[in-house]
């Protein structure tokens, strides 16, 4: 490939040519990196105005795609320059190892994360909403308004509080994991026991 360049370029550049080339497959690469990371980063603020998603959402999924671009493309033009290929495999083996045991570390913070994304794109329940986070169908539980939802908890107004303002943080996962009651649009009405329906007293 070379001889045929020479053939087109003054003599000076011959002792260049080399380093030119490599440059500019350098550049090229770069110069790729930076299109694909503005083209996905376009494509998932649009998802998230589409689907309505909160910003604590988008921005770590735009933070991810652009370090996973940045690490590749870095891995690229290492190899470019040169670095060996068992040094390159030796390196991402190691990252991926250190990854993996934070991965089981943080494994509960990550399942919030999980299940955060669920929540945002499930819905099973909104921000106004009024639940109830049960042990089991019979056994009450935490209860109030859903006033946040981020990325690790669900924050309730404790609705049971005999002061306001009471908050109850309900780790994401825990939605998956227990009976949720749910009530849209208002706080749930009380229901008279049946012993006071029957009280003649209670009637009047």
């Amino acid at each position: 490939m070379r001889a045929p360049l020479t053939a087109y370029l003054p003599d000076w550049t011959h002792e260049w040519l080399d380093s030119i080339v490599l440059l500019g497959q350098v550049l090229f690469i770069i110069l790729i990196a930076l299109l694909l990371q503005r083209s996905l980063r376009r494509i998932i603020l649009k998802a998230g105005e589409h689907y309505d998603l909160p910003r604590n959402l988008v921005r770590p999924a735009i933070l991810f795609t652009r370090w996973t671009i940045v690490i590749s493309a870095s891995l690229l033009v290492l190899g470019r320059l040169g670095v060996s290929g068992t040094v390159l495999w030796t390196a991402l083996t190691g990252f991926t190892a250190v990854a993996a045991v934070a991965f089981f570390a943080a494994w509960s913070v990550l399942s919030n994360l999980f299940c955060a994304i669920l929540i945002f794109t499930a819905r099973p329940l909104r921000l106004g909403d009024h639940v109830e986070i049960l042990d089991t169908a019979e056994k009450p539980g935490a209860r109030g308004e859903v006033v946040d939802i981020n990325l690790l908890y669900i924050t309730l107004e404790d609705s049971t509080a005999q002061q306001p303002g009471v908050l109850l943080q309900i780790p994401n996962s825990l939605i998956f994991q227990r009976v949720v009651r749910r009530w849209k649009g208002g706080p749930p009405r009380a229901i008279p026991h049946v012993h006071d329906a029957a009280d003649p007293a209670a009637v009047e």
